[in-house]
């Protein structure tokens, strides 16, 4: 029997590569997704890779910023599959890339909105769901940059050391409802995300920036959205059962460099 057999898994950035890999994978273990995302296109996107794959899907189109489209999102699911047993929280933004002094106030503020409202919204929204199934699994995207300094990237890794922060107080919290709450933390994947933060942090050659990263991982290489994905389906699943508040790094050892 697949692990998400009857379960019913909400993806948040289900457009993007680790979201996109993610729903794929729950879909393939035989989880129900409720795909969540902004971009309607990239979102059809997804919906249809899965529903071709040969599982099921119903997309949302939300603002995670937003209470009342985080709690329609939640009602979707329970409307069109009759619950919710895990939320993959894994909407989030890059912002930009500058010296702290001269980062964008706005840029800052948006970051802070997606990255760390829109994950508490998340949790706080489909707790009442979890608890009407008798508990279930949160899975936070936080990043290596939580657990680390981030040069030219302050929202970005202020955001993700409030995720990790949000992450244990929820998972002590919760954990007598039965519920578990962990975070990934990816180092540098190959996505839309990083392509960007190589654009702006060498606009006029970004492959150095993928040349250069490579070379302080020690595995010598990006991540791939799927490897996140794998471990993501892991702590959301029965074999996790004694895991929760813990911050599990995915980055190739460039912590360590």
């Amino acid at each position: 029997m697949s692990r998400f057999s009857n379960k019913v898994v909400v993806v948040t950035g289900a457009s993007g590569g680790i979201g996109r890999a993610a729903s794929l994978r729950f879909a393939s273990e035989g989880a129900s997704i409720v795909a969540v995302d902004m971009n309607e296109e990239t979102l059809g996107e997804t919906v249809n890779l899965v529903e071709e794959a040969g599982g099921k899907a119903h997309g949302v189109i939300a603002d995670v910023t937003v209470s009342s489209e985080v709690e329609n999102y939640v009602n979707q699911a329970t409307d069109v599959f009759g619950g919710v047993d895990v939320l993959f929280n894994n909407a989030g933004i890059e912002g930009h890339v500058a010296p702290l002094e001269s980062y964008d106030e706005e840029i800052f503020d948006k970051v802070l909105q997606v990255n760390v409202k829109g994950v508490w919204l998340g949790m706080r929204y489909v707790v009442d769901a979890l608890r009407l199934r008798g508990g279930g699994n949160i899975v936070n995207t936080a990043s290596g940059a939580g657990l680390m300094a981030t040069p030219t990237l302050v929202a970005y890794g202020a955001s993700k050391h409030a995720v990790i922060g949000m992450t244990k107080t929820a998972a002590v919290e919760l954990a007598p409802a039965g519920i578990r709450v962990n975070a990934v933390c990816p180092g540098v994947v190959n996505t839309r995300m990083i392509r960007s933060i190589e654009e702006m942090s060498i606009p006029e050659d970004p492959e150095e920036y993928t040349k250069l990263t490579n070379e302080r991982v020690p595995l010598g290489r990006y991540a791939e959205p799927e490897e996140v994905a794998g471990l993501v389906a892991f702590l959301a699943s029965d074999e996790a059962a004694y895991i929760t508040g813990s911050c599990y790094l995915i980055d190739g050892g460039i912590i360590l460099s």
